[in-house]
């Protein structure tokens, strides 16, 4: 299983170049993948604009969107062209589009924008995209990697596993740390793959949520409380008590979920200092890749 590291962009108060240097970092120890998230009515930075900031600070880190509100990018030919720019600074097979069309009604709301056809306007555009990618319209430039970036679902809908089975490379799985109800979604995603007539398996990346250090709880609960008010205070109390705020609570997802089988377990930061990147690693040790190596897997291929 291979370790990811997602940026605290949806920490309130965040510098963006605060972020290049959590990328830098990240690549030097050797994690995998470098995420960014979505959100348009929040303080998010943008993730397409600050992973390409991030493909020129670094040169093998997979860049994922982990998961880009794509219904609110409504033309699919400028959003096709954009994506297809990054994957080209990036270089093939760096960039992994995690798409999802979101559960807050304020990001549509700000867009002027349907939230109730939110996820009829992502297939639109999924649709779209992949065959400006495949070369049948004139919009450019064409990407680098073959087919273009792959692409990831998010949610647990039965929207999901169609769009999983169809267009993408895998699932990026959320927050909650519920390793049973991941394991019942993972297990009808592999039975969809195979009724698609889809060779091999979907890949699958799950999220986690950590802090380090002597504040660490502290800032998780602020972080966590501010983001998913939106979602009760239940479900805030949830990822508080499910995310990782020691080594014990590092070690101890990274078990559950390699035991699940899991492909990439990607951990969120919810504090800005770049010195979480170095607490986070000194706990995972060798878990994590020779910094001079090559990222490969999860593979792009579709």
């Amino acid at each position: 299983m291979e370790i990811g590291v997602g940026l605290p962009g949806h920490v309130t108060g965040v510098e963006e170049r605060t972020l290049l240097t959590w990328a830098r970092r990240a690549e030097e120890r050797g994690f995998a993948s470098l995420i960014a998230s979505d959100r348009l009515a929040w303080s998010t930075p943008d993730p397409l604009i600050t992973l390409a900031a991030a493909a020129g600070a670094t040169e093998r880190i997979r860049l994922v969107t982990s998961v880009l509100l794509a219904p609110l990018h409504t033309n699919p030919a400028l959003f096709a062209k954009a994506a297809a720019t990054l994957d080209r600074i990036a270089g093939a097979g760096r960039l992994h589009l995690g798409l999802a069309p979101g559960a807050r009604e304020d990001d549509y709301r700000a867009s002027h924008l349907d939230f109730r056809t939110r996820g009829r306007a992502l297939d639109a555009l999924v649709e779209r995209v992949t065959a400006i990618w495949r070369g049948e319209e004139e919009v450019g430039p064409a990407p680098v990697t073959p087919g273009g970036p792959p692409l990831w679902f998010g949610g647990t809908s039965q929207a999901t596993l169609r769009r999983v089975a169809s267009h993408g490379t895998g699932w990026i799985a959320g927050t909650d740390g519920d390793i049973e109800e991941f394991l019942a979604f993972a297990t009808r995603l592999h039975h969809r793959w195979k009724e698609a007539g889809r060779q091999g398996r979907p890949r699958i990346r799950a999220t986690a949520m950590f802090a380090l250090g002597d504040h660490a709880r502290p800032s998780l609960a602020r972080a966590v409380t501010d983001y998913y008010a939106f979602a009760g205070p239940d479900y805030v109390r949830t990822v508080i008590d499910t995310a990782a705020t020691t080594a014990d609570a590092v070690h101890a997802v990274v078990t559950a979920y390699e035991a699940a089988g899991l492909d990439e377990l990607v951990f969120v930061g919810n504090a800005t200092d770049p010195r979480q990147i170095d607490l986070l690693a000194d706990v995972l040790g060798d878990r994590l890749a020779s910094p001079d190596r090559t990222t490969g897997g999860p593979d792009g291929s579709r």
